[in-house]
C-alpha cells in the first residue's frame, strides 16, 4: 500500500510540475491545474461544501460535521497571483477545516495579469469584512493561505492593522510566499533540489503579472518588508527543499524582533506546498493536524 501511494503520489508530483514547466499561457495554465485538480482531488469524508457570493466574490463555505460552528477560518489559495482556484484548493482547504473543527471560507479571488495589484488583497479584505457584517467576531476568525496565498494572508492582516480594524485570531501561513524581490538566498541556493520551481522558477514569471507598474518591494505586496508590530500569533510551515525557504525563515525573525508571537516549522525534505498531497504523503496530513491544532488553540 505504501509503495502505491508512493507512486501516485511521484506521478501526481509529476504532472503538477509538467504543466508549470510547459511553454504555456497564464489561461493554459490554469486550465490545466483546474483538470488536474477535477481528476485527482476528493473531498475527505464528513465535509459538505456550499457556494455562497461574499459581496461579488464568489467562493465556497467548507464545513465539516465536527465543526465549532463560532471558529472560522478565511483560506487564501496560492497559485502565484495568476494561477489556480476554488477546485485546485478545495481539497486542502477541507482538510485544514476538518483539523481545525472549523467552517472554512475560500474565496476566488481575482487573478492577475487581468488584474494585478491590488485586486487580491481588496478581495481578500473584502471577504474579511463581509465575515464581520455576517455576526463572526474578529477573535473567532483565522486567516491562512499557501503560496501567494499565505503572503495575501500576511499583507491583510498588514492592512487591516494600518487601518486600525480589528485583526483576526491567527494567522496560518504555508509555503508564503513574502518577497516579490527575490531577495532570498534560498532563491539560489535551493533552486537544485526544489522539484516545483528549480530550474527557471515559474513563480518569478508570475511576479510582473501581479505586480503591473508597483514596486516589489512594497510591504503591501511583499509583506516581509513590512512593519509586522502587533500581528496575530502567526505559524508558519515550509519545505525544506523549496525556493522560497528564506520568505519563511525570514519571516519568522521579522516576526519574532516585532514581539509578534509566532512558530516555524521547517518540514525537512518536503516541497513547496506539500499539504495539497496529503491523500498519498503521510507528512502532509501531520502538517495540517499540526496547523489544525494551532487554530484550534487559538481560537477555542
Amino acid at each position: 500500500m505504501t509503495s502505491l501511494r508512493s507512486r501516485i503520489l511521484h506521478r501526481t508530483l509529476q504532472r503538477v510540475t509538467g504543466v508549470l514547466a510547459l511553454n504555456l499561457t497564464v489561461q493554459e495554465q490554469r486550465t490545466r491545474m483546474d483538470e488536474l485538480a477535477r481528476r485527482g482531488i476528493r473531498i475527505p469524508k464528513g465535509v459538505s461544501v456550499r457556494t455562497v457570493q461574499v459581496g461579488g466574490i464568489h467562493a465556497e463555505w467548507i464545513e465539516p460535521v465536527n465543526a465549532d460552528p463560532h471558529r472560522v477560518i478565511l483560506y487564501l489559495h496560492g497559485g502565484g497571483y495568476c494561477i489556480c482556484s476554488l477546485d485546485t484548493h478545495r481539497g486542502l482547504a477541507s482538510r485544514l477545516a476538518l483539523a481545525s473543527q472549523a467552517r472554512l471560507l475560500i474565496i476566488d479571488y481575482r487573478l492577475a495579469p487581468e488584474n494585478p495589484f491590488p485586486a487580491a488583497l481588496e478581495d481578500a479584505l473584502a471577504a474579511y469584512r463581509w465575515l464581520l457584517a455576517q455576526g463572526i467576531p474578529a477573535e473567532r476568525i483565522a486567516i491562512g493561505g499557501d503560496s501567494a496565498g499565505g503572503g495575501l494572508s500576511l499583507a491583510t492582516a498588514v492592512s487591516l492593522r494600518m487601518a486600525g480594524q480589528a485583526l483576526p485570531a491567527a494567522l496560518v501561513l504555508i509555503s508564503p510566499w513574502t518577497d516579490l524581490t527575490f531577495s532570498g538566498k534560498s532563491v539560489q541556493t535551493r533552486k537544485s533540489v526544489d522539484p516545483i520551481f528549480g530550474g527557471d522558477g515559474n513563480r518569478i514569471g508570475y511576479a510582473p503579472s501581479y505586480l503591473g507598474v508597483q514596486d516589489p518591494s512594497n510591504p503591501l505586496i511583499s509583506p516581509l518588508f513590512a512593519e509586522l508590530q502587533r500581528l496575530p500569533p502567526t505559524l508558519i510551515h515550509v519545505g525544506s527543499d523549496e525556493i522560497l525557504l528564506d520568505d519563511s525563515t525570514r519571516l519568522q525573525q521579522k516576526l519574532e524582533a516585532a514581539g509578534v508571537v509566532s512558530h516555524l516549522v521547517i518540514w525537512e525534505d518536503m516541497w513547496h506546498v506539500f499539504q495539497v498531497f496529503a491523500p498519498y504523503a503521510p507528512e502532509a496530513q501531520l502538517s495540517i493536524d499540526k496547523l489544525g491544532e494551532f487554530i484550534q488553540q487559538s481560537i477555542p
